[in-house]
This record gives structure tokens, C-alpha cells and sequence, in this order.
């Protein structure tokens, strides 16, 4: 908490909140508190939706809308990201009769309408990849080739490594494991969680001792005890192959 804290402080630093330009500074530090609240406090998490909704209701910009969208499709599968023993549980994994359908059919409203005004920004592309996720009822129907093409669009806004790293694993889904690997040749490897992705693409190659050298190493780069755990679970499942 305190490291996100700080870094919404130094977004902030030397920045006059009542100077035109200063939405996309406010889009992320509510972002930040989002994903601080995803990962903990229900609290922060259902404040920074509150707070996007009152900064929907009081501007047109898209973005807005998309980063709102964004938050409640996330939130919808808040029930179902941990196991009865709060352990983490990957969204290929999840119980989707948990998803809040309500949350998600507002957001792919909200998202919609935002789309519609044609000037793309982040976090709609983020949301329509999210919707893509919560429009399959099952993982094997997930549209894999729309969510590559989404995130292409996010490649073209942000050029940003966790996207490419993000775009392998779908790349993977879509195309074979072995054109994912491809992919995450491009992508730095001190990237946080490329060794996660490499562990799953090897795994999906049927690589699996590559696989389970590739989960340890993602154990031992984890950032949080959740995280960690759930490596070192996938790394002991396929430990007769280390």
C-alpha cells in the first residue's frame, strides 16, 4: 500500500489539479487506489468506483467512461479470484457463476457508449478486452483473436512491455502456444511476471519441464504471498519434471 501511495504522490507532485490536462493524472492515481483495493481492501475498491462514477456524471470524455467500465467488470469477478482458503485462483480457473452479471452488462453498456464517441483511449481498449473475458460463458469460448486485435490497438497507445507480455499469452491462446512463444521472445525478460507467462506458454507446448523451471523462477519473482503461493503450487504439480 504504502508503494502505491507513493507513487500517486509523485504523479501528483508539481501538478495543479485545476489546470486543464489533469484528467489523465486523476484517471490514474483512481486506478492505483482501484487495483490497491482489487488486491485487499473491498473498501478501496468500491471508493474509487464511486468516485469514477462521480467524475462520469460530470464529464464527457470517454476515457472516463472506459476506466469506469473497466473497474466494474473487474470487480464483477471479485468473488470468484479466491479459493475457499484465499488462495488465488487465475481467471481460466474461476467459477464465472460467481461473475456479477448486473455489474458486467452496466459496464459493457457504459463501455459501448464510450466507444462510440471514436477516440479509443486506454482504458476502453483495457475494458473491451476485460468484456471479451466476461462475455464467454465457458474459457474455451473466450473470442482469442478479438482480444489479439485489442490489444494491438493497446500496443498502438502505449507501447507498453506489460501489454506486449499480455499480448503473448493471447497470441498463445489464439494462434498455439509455440506463436505465444514467439511473441514473448519480443518482450523484456525482467518484465514483472514473464516468467509466469513463459511457464504457462512452455506448459501449453507441452514443455513441461521447461514449464516447471520457469513457475520456481516465477515464485521467487513474486511480489506478493498470494502470488507466490499459487507459483509454487504450479511449480510442485509438475515437480517430478524439475
Amino acid at each position: 500500500m504504502a508503494q502505491r501511495i507513493s507513487r500517486a504522490k509523485r504523479l501528483l507532485r508539481d501538478t495543479r489539479l485545476d489546470a486543464p490536462g489533469d484528467l489523465g493524472t486523476v484517471l490514474r492515481v483512481l486506478y492505483l487506489v482501484f487495483n490497491e483495493g482489487y488486491g485487499g481492501s473491498l473498501d478501496l475498491s468500491a471508493e474509487a468506483i464511486r468516485l469514477t462514477r462521480r467524475l462520469a456524471s460530470r464529464t464527457s470524455e470517454p476515457e472516463v467512461r472506459g476506466l469506469l467500465a473497466l473497474m466494474l467488470l473487474h470487480h464483477a469477478r471479485r468473488a470468484s479470484r479466491t479459493g475457499p482458503q484465499g488462495q488465488l485462483v487465475p481467471l481460466r480457473d474461476q467459477d464465472r457463476s460467481q461473475w456479477d452479471t448486473r455489474l458486467i452488462t452496466e459496464a459493457v453498456t457504459i463501455l459501448q457508449r464510450a466507444l462510440a464517441d471514436d477516440r479509443l483511449g486506454e482504458y476502453q481498449a483495457q475494458a473491451a478486452i476485460a468484456a471479451l473475458h466476461a462475455d464467454a460463458r465457458t474459457v474455451e469460448e473466450t473470442d482469442w483473436v478479438q482480444i489479439v486485435g485489442w490489444y494491438d490497438e493497446l500496443l498502438a497507445l502505449t507501447d507498453s512491455p506489460v501489454v506486449r507480455l499480455n499480448r503473448a499469452v493471447a497470441v498463445g491462446e489464439a494462434d498455439g502456444p509455440a506463436v505465444g512463444l514467439a511473441a514473448l521472445a519480443g518482450v523484456d525478460a525482467q518484465v514483472p511476471r514473464h516468467a509466469a507467462v513463459a511457464a504457462y506458454l512452455h506448459e501449453q507446448a507441452g514443455d513441461l519441464p521447461a514449464a516447471a523451471r520457469h513457475y520456481a523462477d516465477a515464485a521467487r519473482r513474486a511480489t506478493n504471498a498470494k502470488e507466490r503461493d499459487h507459483l509454487l503450487r504450479e511449480a510442485a504439480r509438475l515437480r517430478d519434471f524439475l
